[in-house]
């Protein structure tokens, strides 16, 4: 009986982890996703194209 009492006091052994699975890519959203970020750059670009010539249009008139 005083096996039973010492062997419930101690913790079960930790199960081993599985790996991790690995996420499957898909192409249709990797790709989305790269024509939406480089339309962002584009956009942004365009942008600052436009205030550096603002600023020389200001310099000028100044």
């Amino acid at each position: 009986m005083s096996n039973l009492t010492n062997t419930n006091r101690h913790s079960p052994s930790p199960k081993h982890k599985s790996p991790a699975k690995k996420n499957k890519i898909n192409l249709k959203e990797l790709k989305n996703n790269t024509c939406k970020s480089l339309m962002e750059v584009e956009c942004f670009l365009n942008d600052f194209h436009r205030f550096t010539n603002y600023i020389k249009l200001y310099k000028i008139l100044k």
